[in-house]
């Protein structure tokens, strides 16, 4: 049994086939599913598949993954089966100067199912964490491969905080989580984020007809926080950020000047009582 998924029986390895069945069907987004051991990179993976014309909605789930990256080329790790870590594949038909609230509708939908399962009090720090108070509890990656936008997600369900990949990290567990069964979740995830993709892209990518925008605000513990933003080139930015405009991007007042970011690394200076 050296080296079976069935030696933790506190972390079971998930189901391909109850997954597949209760996702993949016909009219659903989610076209295929997969259940890996173990990848390098599910977000790698993917690319390659978008590359050879895979279609939209195929999704990857590692049970285990060994090179995991997360934002400005950051490791994200975690022990078997402790955590969610999948990807999916869009190929969304709107806009692409639009396509950048991908990541942000990603976020919105996990922290909704998982407040709605797990009864976790879950926010969105800008542009691609999920939070409890300043815990981060998930973190989403995006990238753009041939037209089409691969969206990653690694989400902390079962770790203990010895195992936590960085010190102000927490998981679902840790946190008295009402559901911490990995499936439920799961499911509960892609749903969600089926739903907010329709009204997305029926909408055509608009951020406000679908409603993603006002969503989006209202869960973002970002807005109206002191921050400092780490920017490309080594520059910082210090500023309190003031919202979130209709291409995603962060507005941040620093002194008497509006700085509109499209990327960049925030800290919460100040985190919201």
């Amino acid at each position: 049994m050296a080296g079976s998924p069935y030696t933790d029986l506190d972390r079971p390895p998930l189901s391909q086939a109850a997954l597949r069945a209760a996702l993949v069907r016909p009219g659903s987004l989610w076209s295929a599913l997969t259940v890996v051991d173990r990848t390098g990179s599910t977000n790698a993976d993917l690319a390659d598949a978008a590359r050879a014309g895979a279609p939209e909605g195929v999704v990857l789930i590692a049970e285990a993954q060994t090179s995991g990256r997360g934002r400005m080329g950051r490791v994200w790790s975690a022990p078997a089966r402790a955590g969610l870590t999948f990807s999916m594949l869009l190929r969304p038909q709107v806009p692409l100067v639009r396509q950048g609230w991908l990541t942000l509708l990603t976020g919105l939908a996990a922290a909704s199912a998982v407040r709605r399962l797990a009864e976790v009090d879950v926010r969105l720090k800008w542009p691609n964490d999920l939070l409890v108070g300043e815990r981060k509890l998930a973190g989403v990656l995006a990238e753009r491969i041939d037209g089409a936008v691969v969206v990653g997600m690694g989400l902390n369900v079962s770790l203990r905080t010895a195992e936590l990949p960085v010190e102000r990290a927490t998981s679902l567990a840790l946190e008295e989580g009402a559901c911490v069964d990995r499936d439920p979740v799961l499911r509960a995830v892609l749903r969600e984020i089926e739903s907010h993709y329709r009204d997305w892209v029926e909408a055509e990518g608009d951020p406000e007809a679908s409603g993603l925008r006002p969503a989006y605000l209202a869960a973002c513990a970002t807005i109206g926080q002191e921050v400092r933003v780490e920017l490309p080139g080594e520059r910082i930015l210090g500023g309190v950020a003031t919202g979130v405009d209709r291409a995603g991007h962060l507005i941040v007042r620093a002194g008497d000047e509006e700085h509109v970011l499209s990327a960049g690394d925030v800290v919460h200076v100040r985190p919201r009582k």
